[in-house]
């Protein structure tokens, strides 16, 4: 089988009101921050800043370097906004203090 000259991909990143998911025709080889890089979605989105936001292909973490293969989506991570176990933990105890209290209709 022929390799072929261009493979296709898509670079996303999503903002909580606005989300980009931008298809693109590359040369094999090219990699996951060149492919960020060529969509365009540094200049859209000026807080990407790829020496603190982590990038994954379909929910996996992956290197910048890596390689990318014929329909890999390359997705742009915010950071979080919180330890997601403590606030797990801060909504279970508020719940928990919502059901210990007295009715006022008693």
């Amino acid at each position: 089988m022929a390799s072929s000259a261009v493979i296709h991909v898509e670079v996303a990143y999503a903002r909580p009101e606005q989300q980009a998911v931008l298809p693109l025709t590359v040369a094999p080889g090219t990699t996951v921050e060149q492919a960020v890089r060529l969509s365009g979605l540094l200049e859209r989105f000026p807080e990407i800043d790829l020496s603190r936001n982590k990038v994954g292909i379909f929910g996996a973490l992956t290197p910048l370097d890596r390689p990318l293969q014929e329909h890999d989506r390359v997705e742009i991570y915010r950071p979080l906004c919180g330890d997601p176990r403590e606030l797990r933990r801060r909504r279970i105890a508020q719940g928990k203090a919502r059901q210990s209290k007295p009715s006022s209709s008693d």
